[in-house]
């Protein structure tokens, strides 16, 4: 029997001593985003603590501003690579609780009618369950051969789902100990149930609000109308001028940066046999709203975009008020891909506003417009290579290299911060309720999430 398959026997034996510790998490409600949840966020952090302590790891609760950070230490042999894992101990809200099928902080082992087992709680994946695959993997290799492989230091903050208000300061204030090789981050998803995935792709981010103002007051519509510019009317021309008949956005300089997808990835995606009509059928549409002749993925994945998320002004209580708005707003952001610059687009989609301005209106731009670049993996990465090669191993069938339509704040963290790079494996299901009632973790997720890190921590030693 060879080491691998002794710690592999190891968590298949442990496997209820592992679900046990997990539920001991779960039932603490650490909601990071309600004051009074505050005790129980530092209950989670010090749980996590001190079952990292118990495993010989080096390891502290550190307070910050708001709810504290978990930083453990442990030395792997001399020379070894030394890797930071990240993972958060904080969960959102449970509410709506009359949703729920079962108490949210009460975890379930069901056996559904299709005889899959799945463990509902709120965190059982977003992130305690993610989390403690990790964990879990580590104990094995440390109760099996006495240690570790490598050097890894986890960082397990309690403000992910509050907007890690305190992550950046404390990144920059512990750079020298945090910064590694690389980042392990499981917060990611499977492709499917028996399809392992390395998220390299992650859409970045620009936002803007935009104001059109008109005449100087609202005007009555009756002395006024058919002569003065209505600004609602300008920002709608002027925000439908922004996307042509074929979803194509015409804003001049908006695709900077923006390559075609390499042939062997579209080959992958298409390989992938996405139902296109499913996914879009589950929300209510019948076909695609982006560029004509891109597949879904690829609008997904590699493409960018320009959303209005919220359109306001004028009169719009009850009843009937008959005036011409002197102003209009729109909420507006733009997921960015590969290396579009987000200055660099928010200022040609503010040129191309000022551009196209009737004469005697004005612009004003608010908010809190900001940007982050895209984050894309290089698919020879050698950290990249090794963790497929361990997750294929695991499941028999290769990792999808799959995109992230959304962005993970962490990851740029990590990259503007610490200069490091991110390895994003997770275990999760697109129908595990992330946010919401009923939040589930399939067993399956939860056994092989710890025997794939068993050999993703082996191969990163090599």
């Amino acid at each position: 029997m060879t080491k691998l398959d002794a710690i592999l026997d190891h968590v298949d034996d442990q496997l209820d001593a592992s679900l046990d510790r997990w539920f001991d998490l779960l039932r603490i409600p650490s909601i990071s985003t309600d004051p009074q949840y505050n005790d129980e966020c530092r209950r989670a952090g010090q749980w996590v603590t001190d079952e990292l302590t118990g495993m010989g790891f080096d390891a502290s609760l550190r307070d910050t501003p708001g709810h504290p950070m978990v930083v453990g230490h442990y030395d792997g042999p001399a020379g070894a690579p030394h890797v930071l894992f990240y993972g958060h101990y904080d969960v959102q809200p449970a509410e709506p609780l009359d949703k729920w099928k079962t108490p949210p902080f009460e975890p379930e082992r069901v056996t559904g009618d299709d005889g899959i087992e799945r463990i509902y709680a709120r965190g059982a994946n977003d992130d305690k369950g993610q989390l403690m695959t990790f964990i879990e993997a580590s104990r094995a290799w440390i109760k099996t051969t006495g240690g570790l492989p490598f050097s890894v230091t986890v960082l397990c903050e309690g403000e992910e789902e509050s907007g890690s208000p305190s992550l950046d300061p404390f990144l920059t204030e512990n750079a020298a100990e945090l910064t590694r090789e690389v980042a392990l981050v499981c917060d990611t998803n499977m492709w499917d149930p028996d399809t392992p995935a390395i998220s390299t792709r992650l859409r970045g981010l620009a936002h803007d609000e935009v104001t059109i103002i008109g005449p100087r007051i609202d005007l009555h519509s009756g002395f006024y109308g058919g002569a003065a510019f209505n600004a609602i009317h300008v920002l709608m021309k002027i925000l439908s001028d922004m996307r042509d008949d074929n979803g194509h956005i015409t804003i001049p300089g908006f695709y900077d940066g923006v390559p075609e997808l390499p042939a062997e990835t579209a080959a992958q995606w298409q390989g992938l046999n996405f139902d296109e009509e499913q996914f879009l059928g589950d929300i209510g549409l019948k076909g695609p709203a982006g560029e004509t002749g891109r597949s879904v993925l690829e609008m997904l994945w590699s493409r960018p975009t320009l959303e209005v998320n919220g359109i306001f002004g004028g009169y719009t209580s009850t009843g009937t008020k008959t005036v011409i708005p002197s102003e209009a707003t729109a909420k507006v952001s733009m997921r960015l891909v590969s290396k579009q610059d987000p200055e660099h687009v928010l200022k040609v989609f503010r040129k191309f506003i000022e551009d196209r301005l009737p004469e005697g209106c004005s612009v004003r731009h608010g908010g809190d417009a900001d940007g982050s670049p895209a984050i894309e993996i290089a698919e020879d990465n050698p950290h990249l290579k090794k963790a497929a090669k361990a997750l294929a191993d695991e499941w028999g069938k290769p990792a999808v290299l799959m995109g992230c339509g959304g962005s993970i704040p962490v990851v740029r963290s990590f990259e503007d911060i610490l200069g490091m790079q991110s390895l994003l494996v997770g275990f999760g299901l697109p129908d595990d309720a992330l946010h919401s009632p009923n939040e589930k973790y399939n067993l399956t997720s939860f056994h092989k999430g710890i025997r794939s890190w068993v050999r993703v921590i082996g191969e990163l030693a090599r």
